[in-house]
């Protein structure tokens, strides 16, 4: 797994100027609007996604069918993608945090433990959207996948939308209305009910892709 990470890393290092460019977008709305959240989240969404690249590298000329004559198994190499999506989420995402509080102090927009709690909560739907991407690209390709999650992400909204319409209506329960009045012990509590769960969704979409890529001709 570790040539792997090596591997994927190199590729990715290639991709320094899209890096940077993302970096330099993310630096720039915070510093001309008032809004600190939106390109934290911006920046670790699209870094943490670039592991999706990496699948479509390995598929490029049939590299596939050259990677696993290597001593590696396509459990391996399942895992080791998930890991990369973590450690490149995760570093990200504390590099956006820091840059948040920097920010937050000279803007004084926000306070240092609403931000925190805002990081905390982008964690787990970062999470869950490797999950969701992660077995689609695996499954479809670049292009189809691409398509398909669209599709799954469309699917999702909606059922969000009905799930929060439909308490509003039936139960008379505004579930927007009960997170923003939680006190911030109880939304940590929340918080950390997220990530676990964000966490068991992610060790889900993992089996679904070693069972993808056991089944996947190259």
């Amino acid at each position: 797994m570790k040539g792997l990470l090596v591997k994927d890393f190199k590729l990715m290092k290639l991709q320094k100027n899209f890096f940077l460019l993302i970096l330099v977008i993310a630096i720039g709305m915070i510093v001309f609007t008032n809004d600190v959240t939106f390109p934290l989240a911006f920046l670790i969404f699209i870094v943490s996604l670039f592991t999706l690249s990496t699948v479509s590298y390995d598929e490029f000329d049939n590299g596939n069918a050259f990677l696993f004559t290597l001593p590696i198994t396509r459990t391996s190499y399942v895992m080791e993608k998930y890991c990369l999506g973590l450690l490149a989420g995760c570093g990200t995402w504390i590099f956006a945090t820091i840059l948040g509080m920097i920010a937050t102090v000279f803007k004084g927009t926000l306070t240092i433990t609403d931000l925190i709690m805002i990081a905390l909560l982008i964690l787990p739907i970062m999470i869950v959207i490797q999950a969701i991407m992660l077995p689609f690209q695996l499954k479809f390709g670049g292009e189809k996948g691409r398509i398909a999650m669209i599709g799954a992400f469309g699917i999702l909204a909606i059922i969000g939308i009905m799930v929060v319409k439909g308490a509003k209506a039936i139960f008379n329960v505004d579930i927007v209305n009960v997170f923003n009045t939680l006190p911030t012990v109880s939304m940590g509590m929340a918080v950390i009910f997220a990530i676990i769960i964000a966490l068991a969704i992610l060790l889900v979409s993992m089996k679904i892709s070693i069972s993808i890529m056991n089944k996947k001709e190259l």
